[in-house]
């Protein structure tokens, strides 16, 4: 099953605002949140994953989006709702 990861940290706005676009996108349901703040593993993790070491990093699946910016910019160019379908709908 398709689901959506959101690897972020407690006091990020970037984070939140990310965390909230997606759910009212319809995928709070489907939405994984790794606190790397909590957890080496999940920064490692995060890091081999994505080559980067700044949060919040989003994947869709197994396609890694990018930040908060990469999201805005797909949805504000009408993208997101259908990455966003494969997870909704299976």
């Amino acid at each position: 099953m398709s689901r959506v990861r959101l690897y972020r940290i407690e006091t990020c706005p970037y984070c939140d605002r990310a965390e909230a676009l997606l759910k009212r996108r319809g995928v709070a349901e489907r939405l994984d949140i790794i606190r790397i703040d909590d957890s080496r593993k999940g920064f490692a993790e995060m890091a081999r994953l994505t080559g980067q070491r700044t949060v919040p990093q989003i994947f869709v699946g197994d396609r890694h989006v990018g930040g908060f910016d990469d999201l805005v910019e797909l949805d504000m160019d009408g993208e997101l709702d259908d990455l966003l379908e494969t997870v909704r709908n299976p």
